[in-house]
């Protein structure tokens, strides 16, 4: 399968070329850039020189003409850009009748009153919105198999809903809220120059307090109310998330054992039971590791992903797997 990436300067698009390129069933076909980016025109591997000798590949303008080129080169489209880009982006594609996969929170949430409340723009494509499927790889398989559109789970959201959904399907949940306390790596913040986001200028500190555009996904996903709080913190990569809940009266700790079985085949989760998962346990890795402990009713879930890995190229990796007929964790396990 041919895979063009557009938005492939970016940190998700770069993770997610080099993905391509070693991946045995998938060819790399070509990376773009917006017209106007500094970045068109260089090699990959001249912004990423990791990847000297494997991304040696040209970044080429998205003009209109580009459009005919893919048409006919590629079978897989992945847009790495921002979300309201790939708003307006992916229809074209999938006019060409290509399956894409969108990397941005373009297509996540099922209202368009959502993406005034939270994107901060009207989204004008409600029947795509209605038809995209989202990108949860270990618990959408079937539906991403058959979708076009496949809306790549965000990063937060990855590690919260596989932390989470276990004990919601095993009903030990109670109606309370969910808190969730979240920290980011810089990486998260994307590549472009931001003074806010400069890596010396960092300090761990919480934003979005409220109305971060995840804690409707995480919603939406969960089916349950959830109190989400990112942080940013002075590191390159890599998500820790904890999570503070109530379960219901009369929980066992082996009820909680229990429903985290359903995860327990899946190959890129690791369940660590009451083993505390870190950052440095996942870093450059595609894996999530969950662990928890328990406290009469009283649950802390801590759980841990890269967030360019399985928190983006890593995952929609996996989709392009799923959607090409093969297991998801080719072109991860053991090779990242």
């Amino acid at each position: 399968m041919n895979v063009v990436i557009i938005g492939a300067s970016g940190y998700s698009g770069a993770e997610l070329a080099s993905l391509v390129a070693k991946h045995p069933d998938f060819s790399l076909a070509g990376c773009y850039v917006s017209e106007q980016s500094l970045d068109k025109d260089k090699l990959l591997s001249e912004l990423y020189p990791e990847h000297t000798g494997l991304l040696d590949t040209l970044l080429l303008p998205l003009t209109e003409k580009a459009f005919s080129v893919i048409e006919q080169q590629a079978d897989y489209v992945c847009l790495c850009t921002d979300h309201k880009v790939s708003v307006e982006l992916a229809p074209k594609f999938l006019a060409l009748g290509k399956k894409v996969f969108d990397l941005s929170g373009g297509y996540r949430l099922a209202k368009t009153s959502d993406y005034d409340t939270y994107y901060g723009f009207e989204h004008p494509y409600a029947q795509w919105l209605e038809q995209a499927q989202y990108g949860l790889a270990e618990w959408y398989a079937q539906d991403i198999a058959d979708a076009q559109l496949i809306a790549v789970a965000g990063c937060y959201p990855t590690a919260a809903l596989n932390a989470l959904k276990p004990l919601k399907e095993a009903n030990l949940l109670t109606d309370d809220q969910v808190i969730i306390n979240a920290v980011s790596g810089v990486t998260g913040a994307g590549r472009k120059a931001n003074i806010a986001t400069h890596f010396c200028e960092v300090s761990l500190a919480p934003y979005g307090l409220f109305t971060h555009r995840h804690t409707p996904e995480i919603a939406q996903y969960l089916d349950h109310p959830v109190l989400f709080t990112p942080h940013l913190g002075n590191f390159p990569r890599g998500i820790l998330e904890t999570i503070y809940l109530t379960l219901k009266p009369g929980t066992r700790s082996e009820d909680v054992e229990k429903a985290y079985q359903v995860l327990a085949d899946e190959p890129l989760i690791r369940l660590k039971g009451s083993t505390i998962p870190t950052i440095k346990g996942v870093v450059k890795q595609p894996y999530v590791d969950i662990g928890w402990q328990q406290q009469g009713e009283q649950l802390i879930v801590v759980v841990a992903i890269d967030n360019l890995l399985k928190g983006a190229a890593g995952q929609a990796l996996q989709c392009m797997n799923i959607v090409n007929q093969k297991p998801s964790y080719i072109g991860l396990k053991g090779v990242c």
